[in-house]
């Protein structure tokens, strides 16, 4: 049976903190595929024009390819060439809900991903996505400083 582990990316340095990390630990189970996930923040409570509503599904097919062309994709490459069993994704959604989604779905057994050093005043009030990852996440999640 092979394990299947979540990789969330950020397109930082952080996020190839959380694919350096995945990579070790799918070494050491053997047995293992690495699906790297991107999430493209989105809310379907916020407002736009009707120009905006009109342009939405062609900027998420944007979005979507230029978050797979320029983040995930190299990443996968880099696991494949490793010798390691790898694919990704990149959804639109809330971070951590969508990371959460995934693992059920694909019947991951952890999410690994890294925090970031934002300090910014609305992660102080609201909170950051890994955090409520970790609050909110039906698998253990792994978090890489």
């Amino acid at each position: 049976m092979t394990t299947k582990l979540v990789v969330g990316l950020d397109g930082h340095e952080s996020g190839g903190r959380a694919l350096d990390h995945a990579s070790k630990l799918a070494r050491l189970i053997g047995a293992c595929e690495l699906l790297v996930v991107y999430v493209i923040e989105w809310s379907p409570y916020s407002f736009q024009t009707p120009e905006e509503n009109a342009e939405r599904h062609k900027r998420r097919e944007e979005e979507i390819s230029t978050a797979m062309e320029r983040v995930v994709n190299p990443a996968v490459d880099s696991l494949t060439t490793a010798g390691l069993n790898a694919r990704g994704l990149v959804r639109h959604g809330n971070v951590a809900d969508t990371l959460n989604d995934i693992s059920k779905a694909e019947g991951a057994e952890q999410i690994i991903v890294a925090r970031t050093s934002d300090n910014s005043i609305s992660k102080r009030i609201f909170g950051s996505s890994t955090a409520n990852l970790v609050m909110e996440a039906s698998v253990p999640v792994t978090v890489v400083g």
